[in-house]
């Protein structure tokens, strides 16, 4: 069976907390699945103050909504210029989407 490769898109904060169980859910049953967690919108300013490790790893954060609201990511954690740009990219490359 192929690995899992799995995009979770949390634009709002209720959806950021759904997405952090869905990822987590997931990765019990699949330990090897690719998860990410993109981040845009409101969401953002939850996102940036994260503490768990795991999350943070999978964590793709729009640079876009960090400007507008003047935040700054963890320096560990992805970031990309547009989250509509980047979900687009990755499905074409054969990731599967969610929103949480």
């Amino acid at each position: 069976m192929a690995i899992t490769q799995l995009l979770i898109h949390a634009p709002t904060i209720d959806s950021l907390k759904r997405a952090q169980n869905n990822a987590r859910n997931l990765l019990k049953l699949e330990s090897d699945a690719q998860v990410e967690i993109v981040v845009n919108g409101p969401a953002a300013a939850v996102a940036v103050t994260l503490k768990d490790e795991d999350i943070l790893s999978r964590l793709v954060i729009c640079r876009n909504s960090l400007q507008a609201q003047g935040l700054t990511a963890q320096a560990e954690v992805k970031q990309v210029d547009a989250a509509v740009q980047y979900l687009a990219h990755q499905q074409a490359k054969g990731w599967s989407y969610i929103r949480a």
